[in-house]
C-alpha cells in the first residue's frame, strides 16, 4: 500500500509544517524531494497533483491535498482529534485564526528578510528592504508575545496546529544573523516547542 506521501524539500517552511505534524501524530509517511534544486514540480505528473507547482503536496492513497495549513488541519483532525486537533469549536477557531494570520500576515513579513539574508548573495542584498522587513516582523512578533502573555500556546493552554504553523516561521527569526529584540513570552513559548521531539527533528536545522 502507498500510505501517506509528502512531496517537498525538507528545508521548506511549508513542508516542515506537514512533516512536523506527521511526527506529532505518529503517522508513518514517505517524503519525496521536490521543489527548488530538486525540480519535479514542473513535470506534468506533479502538476496533475498540484496545478500550482508548489510544495508541499500530500497524497494519501489517492487523496491529494495541497496548501500546507490545509494538510496540517486534515492530518490533525483525522489522526489526533482528541489531542492535536481542538474539539472545542472556539479553540479550533482561534487556532485557525492564527494559522491564517501566519499565512496572510506573518510569513509575508518575515519571508523577504529570510530570503535576503539566507538565499541572497551579500552584494545583491537591499539593506533598506531588509531593515523594513526586520522592523515589520518585530512589530508582528509583539502581537504574538502579547497573546502568549496569558496563554501557554497560541490558541490557549494546549498545543495545536497554530503552534506548528507559527513555530516553523519563528525558528527562522530566532536563527537569522540579526540583532533581535527579546520577547519574553515568545521566548518561553519557543522553548516549549524545542522540548518537542518532532520540532527538533524536523524544524531545528541549519537555515538554507
Amino acid at each position: 500500500m502507498q500510505g501517506l506521501v509528502i512531496w517537498g524539500r525538507d528545508n521548506s517552511v511549508n513542508v516542515q509544517k506537514v512533516l512536523w505534524c506527521c511526527e506529532e501524530i505518529g503517522v508513518p509517511y514517505q517524503r519525496i524531494d521536490a521543489g527548488a534544486t530538486h525540480g519535479v514540480v514542473n513535470t506534468a505528473s506533479y502538476r496533475a497533483l498540484n496545478p500550482n507547482g508548489l510544495v508541499p503536496t500530500m497524497d494519501e492513497d489517492g487523496f491529494v491535498l495541497w496548501e500546507s495549513n490545509a494538510i496540517v488541519r486534515y492530518l490533525a483532525a483525522k489522526y489526533a482529534s482528541h489531542r492535536l486537533w481542538p474539539i472545542d469549536p472556539r479553540t479550533r477557531a482561534i487556532a485557525d485564526q492564527w494559522m491564517d494570520w501566519q499565512t496572510s500576515t506573518f510569513w509575508p513579513a518575515l519571508r523577504p528578510l529570510f530570503i535576503g539574508l539566507i538565499r541572497t548573495a551579500p552584494d545583491l542584498r537591499d539593506v533598506q528592504s531588509l531593515e523594513y522587513a526586520r522592523a515589520r516582523t518585530a512589530n508582528l512578533l509583539q502581537i504574538m508575545d502579547e497573546n502568549l502573555r496569558s496563554n501557554s500556546y497560541m490558541a490557549g493552554e494546549d498545543f495545536t496546529p497554530a503552534d506548528i504553523a507559527l513555530g516553523c516561521c519563528v525558528l527562522r527569526w530566532m536563527e537569522l544573523p540579526i540583532e533581535r529584540q527579546e520577547f519574553a513570552n515568545l521566548r518561553r513559548w519557543f522553548e516549549r516547542l524545542v522540548e518537542r521531539s518532532g520540532f527538533r527533528k524536523i524544524v531545528m536545522r541549519p537555515l538554507s
